[in-house]
């Protein structure tokens, strides 16, 4: 008999979809996800089976949300820029994203959200090069 698991496995998610966003899917290390959740890589690997079955669940948690966030967007451009491509579960959930009643997600919606992640990515670069 395993021991009870000791973390909600939301949360989980939750913490491991921050992680996604900000480092995209595949800069993302197992090693990542362990430290932001302080699981053991065994735990990990044991409820979620690897890191892309975290990732699923990440996209499907996001994708419930009634109104999109710029976080629920950011993880579904890591989707779709980095996984629809080459892997069908993930790209028939963006689409089922893309596609839903009333959807937020437009084409320029996403364009938006991308300029803004790449102003954001380089004020965040000159403010680390610049002491001053």
């Amino acid at each position: 008999m395993g021991r009870n698991r000791t973390f909600i496995e939301a949360d989980i998610v939750a913490q491991c979809a921050e992680v996604f966003r900000s480092g995209g899917y595949e800069g993302t290390s197992i090693d990542d996800l362990v430290v932001a959740t302080g699981l053991h890589r065994g735990s990990l690997y044991k409820a979620f089976g690897s890191k892309r079955g975290l990732f699923v669940l990440a996209l499907r948690q996001s994708a419930g949300q009634a109104i999109p966030t710029n976080d629920a967007t950011d993880l579904l451009l890591v989707a779709l820029m980095e996984l629809a491509r080459r892997d069908p579960e993930i790209r028939a959930i963006a689409f089922d994203i893309l596609s839903g009643r009333a959807s937020e997600h437009t084409p320029q919606s996403l364009g938006e959200r991308l300029l803004e992640r790449a102003l954001e990515t380089l004020t965040e670069e000159s403010t680390t090069k610049d002491p001053a």
